[in-house]
């Protein structure tokens, strides 16, 4: 339950319309509170200040029409430009990254920040009485004393906010081309990546062999979807209540349909434990970040690939998101990738999970570009120095192996592409990794 309840706040956060929706929320609240303040003569001391010139109530409606209608074409115009930096980014880099960028919680605050203070000057518009009205009650002309009534700390505070609005403003005109230059992307990816690295593999320059599946009765998916998250917590104290042992067959980011395996049980009935078992698999239509570091390392690979197609081919990008797979690719090497899912020795844990090797990662980053690589001299030179990078804090002699595999496919693929002095270039490149990596 733990884990469902971070995973639905991690999801409800990264909503395009919280932020909105919760400033929207507080913005009024503060506006009841400030007109009661108002209203009922707490506002005083503001007389007591001779550069604080009282509004009158025409003024005060004036003043408070303007903001609200000004806040509100504002934050408009704050929605137009973040689509626009949407469409371009998932056009130019790929529509996986459309998501990062609706998440973005400068885009999302600085909309927000709108949309609070056009609600909160609303309020306080509605509380404006002018000076030939007659007063809605009698308590009502007893708080104003007054023919009108203006709200003088309300538009105090409406004007604290409207300027800090103007700060936010420049804060996201700022914030919008910057976000979406191609080296501020993928440096938010791949720092996103290493995290999710750390936070999943916290143990270091530990290298053992993870727990193999014990095997038992398979319990198949029902439903169809990709794996957004598994609840460990929960699985375990089901394997716990039942005395056995859960052994699974899928991964979060893995995409599973009906009938395919998700778990296989050892100790226990499968038939008993499958309506138990099958809450704990949440399905969505799309892949997430939580749990899934290789979704990250897709984003990676999917901005190089496109940068290296026919079509767009800008090498330079395709270099940039080779440089952070390099770093994240090191970083898995140097770590221990058995999950530790029940907090404890993971050899007495009831749930196994699906083993992740170091060459699976190999794979799924540099192996994935290798071959739209291989076709493009400076991107081949460029990789074969990550790999020797990355290979050179390594102390597993197992992981600096795949390494060296991976420069060993790269050249042979680059042998079919490349002629003249650009392959003698990536071949004397070659040797020197193999040098640096001896098999």
């Amino acid at each position: 339950m733990t884990a469902e309840i971070r995973f639905f706040w991690a999801r409800l956060n990264a909503n395009y319309w919280f932020y909105p929706a919760t400033f929207a929320i507080l913005a009024a609240v503060l506006g009841f509170v400030a007109v009661y303040l108002d209203r009922n003569g707490f506002a005083q001391f503001l007389s007591n200040y001779d550069w604080l010139v009282p509004v009158r109530p025409k003024g005060a409606v004036d003043i408070l029409t303007v903001m609200a209608g000004t806040m509100i074409g504002v934050a408009s115009t704050v929605f137009s430009i973040t689509l626009v930096a949407v469409t371009y980014a998932s056009s130019s880099y790929g529509p996986r990254l459309l998501t990062n960028f609706l998440e973005d919680k400068g885009n999302q605050v600085s909309l927000a920040a709108f949309i609070g203070t056009f609600v909160y000057t609303m309020i306080v518009l509605r509380s404006v009485r002018a000076e030939d009205e007659v007063a809605a009650s009698t308590s009502d002309a007893v708080a104003t004393n007054l023919p009108g009534f203006a709200p003088q700390l309300s538009l105090l505070i409406a004007y604290l906010m409207v300027g800090a609005c103007v700060g936010v403003l420049v804060f996201f005109l700022h914030h919008v081309p910057s976000s979406i230059r191609i080296s501020m992307v993928l440096e938010k990816v791949g720092k996103q990546l290493l995290n999710a690295v750390r936070d999943t593999y916290p143990i270091e320059e530990e290298f053992r062999d993870a727990r193999q599946s014990e095997g038992g009765e398979t319990i198949a998916a029902t439903s169809s979807g990709y794996v957004q998250m598994i609840d460990f917590e929960d699985l375990e104290h089901c394997a716990n209540e039942h005395g056995c042992i859960l052994s699974l067959r899928v991964r979060t980011g893995d995409f599973v349909h009906r009938d395919l395996p998700l778990l296989d049980v050892k100790g226990a009935s499968a038939q008993d434990l499958r309506e138990a078992v099958q809450p704990h698999f949440t399905l969505g239509p799309v892949r997430t970040r939580e749990q899934d570091p290789q979704y990250l390392i897709d984003q990676l690979v999917e901005i190089g690939l496109r940068a290296l197609s026919p079509g767009i081919n800008d090498p330079f990008t395709a270099i940039t998101a080779l440089h952070w797979l390099g770093a994240v690719t090191s970083e898995i090497a140097r770590r221990d990738l058995r999950k530790d899912v029940c907090g404890k020795d993971a050899d007495e844990c009831p749930v196994i999970p699906l083993p992740d090797t170091y060459e699976h990662y190999l794979q799924r980053g540099l192996g994935s570009m290798r071959s739209a690589v291989a076709t493009s001299h400076s991107a081949t030179m460029v990789m074969l120095d990550v790999i020797a990078k990355a290979a050179h804090p390594v102390t597993s002699s197992e992981r600096k192996a795949g390494l060296r595999n991976q420069a060993d496919l790269l050249i042979e693929q680059a042998r079919e592409h490349l002629v003249g002095a650009d392959l003698r270039q990536a071949e004397e490149r070659y040797r020197e990794v193999q040098q640096l990596i001896p098999s």
